[in-house]
């Protein structure tokens, strides 16, 4: 083989290989962008049903067009508490059937579209002011790209074909034997491994099996194999995490292992089977430019692929709770607390803003619920006729811990704003900021509150049961308006707070007669200065605590 062939052969399959690659991550974004509300929902909305589970699985692969983006999200959202362990195995079993989509997509026979679709796609992504067209337009790009990558990568292999020296070097690779099957479920998985997509991993072998490089069988084994090295991109993400999301990357190990194994000892009976559910001749030729091509190859290996990987789903779907228990010997939970950080903020997900917001969501229903534990405390603390220096302890550790949640939450988002985001995700994390300065600004308020009480059981003994009497409503009013509001967060149902204008009316209005009247007994009664004073903060800290419900509030109906 001449150095010009050779340059060409190179150039023309690495450079197929890079627009397929950027063409499916083009295509992945897009979609989610898109989608990203209704991914955010269904991860949302993954219950304990592992048959749920699995649906989910398949719905969010198919739309990011990756399995291995699916999986390192499940590990982040395990990591982070936002999923747990037998939810994530259910996504993961789903994420192995989705993936097969990129198969069927490739045996759309619009290779030579590929170009024009990218190029009209190009104009609209460039020229057009909505984002959501935009967006579009880029998932279309990137599937030209993927077709056009397709193409290049299949010429690339009909130069192969006509090189003896690499022909025979392919030969070696026959699944012809089981150990022929073995050899070349390796080669899939370390060529996965390498290039990180086990879609890339697909479009060189399908590119391989339609010039005929390679046979159809030796394809299926490739392909096989492929799904044991997808699992090294969630493995990876596992390192450092928790106990449980490193079960959940474990699993995707274990899942595609087992699978790989049984389907290797039925390969032969298994391959017939699959050519004989989709009625196709795999030996087809078509001759094109002079030279034999099999186009039949494409649809079978998408059905290998598929076949494969529901059945077994289908398979483990009996075991998943003992596969969990096992798991959990295999893994045992550590003794000592395993993260350093307060917040289950997972960085692994910044690549994915559409969905690393529903994890930060979940650390601002932390800090709500955090708000509602120090009123309790607070409240608990007025009943007690001495004070408890435990309580008080409590309290200033919440205080101290939403501090730093919000802090890093802050981090978290700031490190989003990186990334191209559409206006919803971008709206969505400004929403989410204000929300945690405000609850971190009433746990602020709450805790004056209790310092001032301190302060009023020491010098406060002339002040009249009225002003107690009004407190005690105004802290159960403070309960009752945060537990709405972190109800409303939670549920997404801003109607529940429909009625809090009104409730702000009230709250102003009687904390304007609490101070008028207090101001005046205490005029009246000769009362020392700092008893007054400790009086009108006391009001005021109520006054600045709705205040900050309000903004809440605000945040949540989408005001400025």
């Amino acid at each position: 083989m001449n150095l010009t062939s050779l340059v060409h052969l190179v150039g023309e399959l690495i450079g197929g290989l890079g627009i397929f690659l950027l063409g499916m991550k083009f295509m992945s974004e897009g979609m989610q962008a898109v989608a990203g509300n209704s991914l955010r929902r269904l991860i949302s909305t993954v219950t304990g049903n592992r048959f749920f589970a699995i649906i989910v699985g398949v719905i969010v692969t198919c739309i990011v067009q990756s399995s291995s983006i699916t999986t390192v999200m499940v590990v982040g959202f395990v990591n982070s508490g936002v999923m747990s362990l037998v939810q994530a195995v259910g996504v993961i079993m789903g994420a192995n059937i989705g993936t097969t989509i990129t198969g069927w997509i490739l045996v759309l026979k619009i290779g030579k579209y590929g170009l024009p679709l990218l190029g009209c796609s190009a104009f609209v992504y460039l020229f057009s002011r909505k984002d959501r067209w935009r967006y579009y337009a880029m998932g279309l790009m990137g599937t030209g790209m993927v077709f056009f990558g397709l193409e290049l990568m299949k010429d690339a292999c009909g130069i192969i074909k006509e090189t003896p020296d690499f022909a025979t070097w392919f030969q070696a690779f026959q699944a012809d034997s089981y150990l022929g099957v073995l050899k070349c479920c390796m080669v899939g998985c370390i060529l996965t491994t390498m290039v990180q997509s086990s879609s890339a991993t697909l479009g060189i072998t399908i590119s391989l099996a339609y010039q005929g490089v390679i046979s159809y069988e030796t394809a299926a084994a490739l392909v096989i194999g492929e799904n044991v090295g997808t699992t090294i991109t969630a493995l990876l993400a596992s390192l450092g995490a928790t106990t449980n999301a490193r079960r959940a990357a474990y699993f995707h190990v274990l899942f595609n292992l087992t699978g790989v194994f049984w389907i290797t000892l039925v390969f032969q009976w298994y391959i017939q089977l699959v050519q004989w559910i989709i009625h196709v001749d795999v030996l087809k030729e078509v001759m094109i430019g002079g030279f034999a091509t099999f186009p039949n190859t494409t649809p079978a290996i998408a059905a290998t692929h598929s076949i494969f990987n529901i059945a077994n789903v289908v398979l483990f779907i009996p075991f998943v709770g003992m596969l969990v228990r096992v798991l959990e010997r295999i893994v045992p939970s550590k003794e000592l607390k395993e993260k350093p950080r307060l917040t289950g903020l997972d960085m692994r997900m910044l690549d994915n803003p559409v969905l690393a917001i529903e994890q930060s969501k979940k650390e601002l229903e932390r800090m709500g619920d955090s708000c509602e534990k120090m009123l309790d405390i607070l409240s608990e603390l007025r009943q007690k006729n001495s004070p408890d220096s435990w309580l008080s302890s409590q309290l200033r550790e919440y205080e101290i811990s939403l501090d730093t949640i919000q802090e890093e939450i802050t981090t978290f988002m700031t490190k989003l704003f990186a990334s191209a985001l559409p206006h919803d995700v971008a709206d969505e994390i400004h929403r989410q900021l204000r929300i945690a300065h405000e609850y971190e600004s009433v746990s602020d308020c709450i805790d004056n509150l209790e310092r001032l009480d301190e302060k009023m059981s020491r010098h406060g003994s002339d002040v009249s049961s009225n002003f107690h009497n009004g407190i005690t409503e105004l802290s159960n009013c403070t309960q009752s308006v945060l537990k709405e509001i972190n109800t409303a967060i939670r549920t997404k149902q801003q109607h529940a707070l429909k009625e809090f204008a009104s409730v702000m009316e009230r709250v102003r209005f009687q904390i304007k007669e609490l101070r008028s009247k207090q101001l005046e007994e205490l005029t009246n009664a000769g009362v020392p200065p700092t008893v007054t004073s400790i009086v009108l903060s006391i009001l005021n800290g109520y006054a600045h605590l709705f205040s900050h419900f309000e903004n809440i509030v605000e945040a949540l109906s989408g005001e400025a």
